[in-house]
């Protein structure tokens, strides 16, 4: 599916005819919806791996005094 979007629009960038204000817009539009939606499930993945670290690594002890 993703790849037939990104088909359709470099099909849409690469025409010489003259494309109107709506098609540029609902483009942002579709490139904004992408990217938030990448940050929402990004960021949870993260601060799930993150919180991982810190459970593994709470009962280590400080300073390592060799």
């Amino acid at each position: 599916m993703l790849l037939q979007l990104y088909v359709y629009l470099q099909n849409m960038l690469r025409r010489e005819e003259g494309q109107d204000l709506a098609e540029y817009a609902l483009l942002i539009g579709l490139i904004a919806l992408v990217v938030v939606a990448a940050v929402v499930l990004l960021g949870n993945e993260l601060t799930g791996v993150f919180n991982r670290i810190a459970d593994a690594v709470s009962g280590w002890p400080i300073g390592g005094g060799g």
